[in-house]
């Protein structure tokens, strides 16, 4: 079985220029939101900086992308919240399943978004305009939600890769899977 793992592992280089492709985007979108709210804000109280009517739509427009964009990479880092009040009574290989079924929930998740979100930005997102710029179409409002699906997925079928792998090579992820112990249970065991 290792063997099919070797293979598998020359993808990773993908799964790392996906992960910094999507976090430079996010970047971006963020050095816009700061410039162009800094410029309404300025634009309020400085007579010569102008104060654009669709800075709001544009600065919601790339929060929203950066919020979803975000979460898919922060499943990349296993940096998502979760419940681990019971790790430390649970076996490792308890810990392995839950955490696929876990898995299991994210990727129809990710699929549900893709599917929805698509329907929604090419429907609903379509028929609409953004308020203050009548010729841009509110399919750009939409379009995070599927874009993040596909983010996600991809991730999370990383995630499972290294899930899987887990059970099949001893010692692989076990730092990742289990909890510490405390320092009152170190003593105790010794």
């Amino acid at each position: 079985m290792p063997k099919i793992f070797t293979t598998l592992d020359r993808i990773k280089p993908v799964y790392d220029v996906t992960y910094k492709i999507v976090l430079v985007i996010c970047k971006l979108l963020l050095i816009g939101d700061i410039l162009i709210t800094s410029m309404c804000v300025l634009g309020r109280y400085v007579s010569f900086i102008p104060d654009p009517a669709w800075s709001e739509e544009v600065v919601l427009t790339f929060m929203s992308y950066m919020a979803v964009l975000s979460a898919a990479l922060a499943i990349r880092r296993n940096a998502h919240i979760r419940m681990t009040a019971f790790d430390r009574f649970l076996p490792p290989k308890v810990l392995k399943v839950l955490d696929l079924i876990s898995d299991a929930a994210i990727l129809v998740l990710s699929v549900i978004m893709i599917t929805y979100g698509w329907n929604y930005a090419s429907v609903i997102g379509a028929k609409a305009t953004y308020v203050s710029m009548p010729a841009l179409s509110k399919f750009w409002m939409y379009f995070p939600v599927p874009l993040a699906g596909i983010a996600m997925l991809v991730f999370e079928l990383e995630t499972v890769y290294n899930h899987i792998k887990a059970f099949y090579q001893p010692g692989y992820g076990e730092d990742a899977l289990v909890v510490p112990k405390t320092k009152e249970e170190e003593v105790a065991k010794s």
